[in-house]
């Protein structure tokens, strides 16, 4: 039982993350996007399922309290748990590999979110870096281009920060050794 204590606060306090980055992002124009801090310290922590989890109650929580634009990127929150998880406990997010690493969450988050925003929005959201995809766009680069490339930029960004965060988070506060759980492990708690 006290694992199963320990998963559900740390998925919790990654919710809570992601939730106030999004919204310090959204409050101060920040260009990216600063909501899977959240997941991908769940992802280091607890692996990539319990990320995934984390990814899209942090999306449905924004979304319901002061961006509604966050709900219909709950898909790219499943993408980054997944990625991140399995690239986090594969060392692709460690070292000098965390540029790489960060890059290889951050390709399908892009595609994802500029599909997203290209198909539902038309390339404007709620993130300032609409802006920057209507610069675009109006200097004569298709819509569809623009978003990937404002997308890619931004994912990529966001992805490298967050893994930064999160590993200094992590091994600073010594939170492994106190609220990680081996990920392998986690389907052992299940069938208890």
């Amino acid at each position: 039982m006290k694992e199963k204590l320990k998963i559900q606060v740390v998925i919790a306090m990654g919710i809570t993350l992601n939730v106030v980055g999004a919204f310090i992002a959204m409050t101060f124009s920040i260009p990216f996007y600063m909501d899977s801090i959240g997941t991908i310290l769940v992802a280091g922590l607890l692996g990539p399922k319990y990320a995934m989890i984390t990814g899209v109650l942090g999306s449905l929580t924004s979304g319901i309290t002061f961006d509604i634009y966050s709900l219909y990127y709950a898909p790219v929150q499943l993408l980054t748990g997944f990625f991140a998880g399995i690239l986090y406990h594969e060392k692709w997010l460690s070292g000098w590999y965390i540029p790489i690493g960060s890059l290889l969450v951050g390709i399908p988050t892009s595609l994802a979110s500029a599909v997203i925003t290209a198909c539902l929005f038309q390339g404007i959201t709620s993130g300032s870096s609409s802006a920057i995809v209507v610069i675009l766009h109006h200097m004569g680069i298709h819509l569809v281009i623009s978003i990937l490339l404002v997308q890619v930029i931004t994912d990529y960004l966001d992805k490298l920060i967050a893994v930064i965060f999160t590993k200094m988070i992590i091994q600073r506060g010594k939170l492994y050794e106190k609220w990680g759980v081996a990920w392998k492990d986690t389907v052992k708690l299940q069938k208890r």
